[in-house]
């Protein structure tokens, strides 16, 4: 790895709720990122790492070029799950943000995470990975989920149109055993041999470094993680906590409480009984 300037694209869409990484797809990613961050930093101390979301109404920008993960961070910690992911878009807005980079020694790179349908035809794709190509950009895709063998042949498409003297990577990482970050580790994005964490402890050596390792290295980072991955499991527990409870009370709302026929009948019977002692 080298002097770099980094732009990360998370799958922020629906799509990123799905619960087939640990603990959903969206906490797999936000683990991957810190994994990432700490790599590049590893590599070289005045490269730089920002972060965008696809997922929305649109691409948004997180967190511009920073070395320091804490607006890396920050970034993820306000970033919500909503709508489809816009992956050409992304790109496109990434390739400029990295473009305006403050310094201009650092390669550029744009690293995107894709666990969504890809509304984009191969075409289009093509034609934005020779733009970015021409730019001198590299890009990295880390495709996750169970994608459609369609979905794949297009990043397939993108990636290698894409491909430059620096080099970019497909890594297609299916749901398993193994942490997302883990797998990533051993791919050729992170300079491993891409055989990939299920090939037991050795493989996994072979990555470099692994969560553990970023920990022992890097304690205050690990710990800024797991907080945060906690505090928004806990967030979206809350929300379909909520969400469930005024579900709940919608359906309820339609249904008699009980008694409430009886209390009116019984309504009716004291009347009756009221009629009868007055004529009386």
């Amino acid at each position: 790895m080298s002097l770099e300037a980094t732009m990360i694209i998370v799958d922020n869409s629906e799509s990123s709720r799905n619960g087939d990484y640990t603990s959903t797809r969206w906490d797999a990613q936000c683990d991957a990122v810190g994994i990432i961050h700490s790599a590049k930093m590893r590599s070289h101390p005045q490269s730089a790492v920002g972060l965008m979301s696809m997922g929305g109404k649109g691409p948004e920008v997180l967190s511009t070029f920073t070395p320091d993960f804490g607006g890396i961070l920050a970034g993820l910690h306000r970033t919500k799950i909503h709508g489809t992911a816009h992956l050409s878009s992304s790109i496109q807005v990434a390739g400029l943000a990295l473009k305006h980079r403050s310094e201009k020694s650092q390669r550029q790179r744009i690293i995107v995470f894709s666990c969504s349908p890809i509304e984009e035809d191969e075409k289009s794709l093509v034609k934005l990975a020779k733009k970015m190509k021409k730019n001198n950009v590299s890009v990295d895709v880390i495709a996750f989920g169970d994608l459609e063998s369609d979905q794949t042949k297009k990043l397939e498409a993108f990636v290698e149109n894409v491909k430059g003297g620096d080099g970019s990577n497909l890594a297609i990482i299916p749901p398993g055993p193994h942490l997302l970050s883990e797998e990533l580790q051993v791919s050729p994005i992170l300079g491993g041999d891409g055989t990939g964490a299920a090939g037991g402890p050795e493989g996994a050596e072979g990555g470099g470094f692994g969560f553990e390792d970023a920990a022992e290295n890097d304690p205050e980072l690990a710990y800024a993680l797991r907080l945060s991955l906690e505090e928004e499991k806990n967030r979206q527990q809350k929300e379909q906590k909520e969400r469930e409870e005024r579900e709940g009370k919608t359906e309820l709302e339609g249904v008699p409480e009980e008694g409430q026929q009886g209390e009116s009948s019984g309504g009716n019977d004291k009347k009756e009984d009221g009629d009868k002692m007055d004529t009386a």
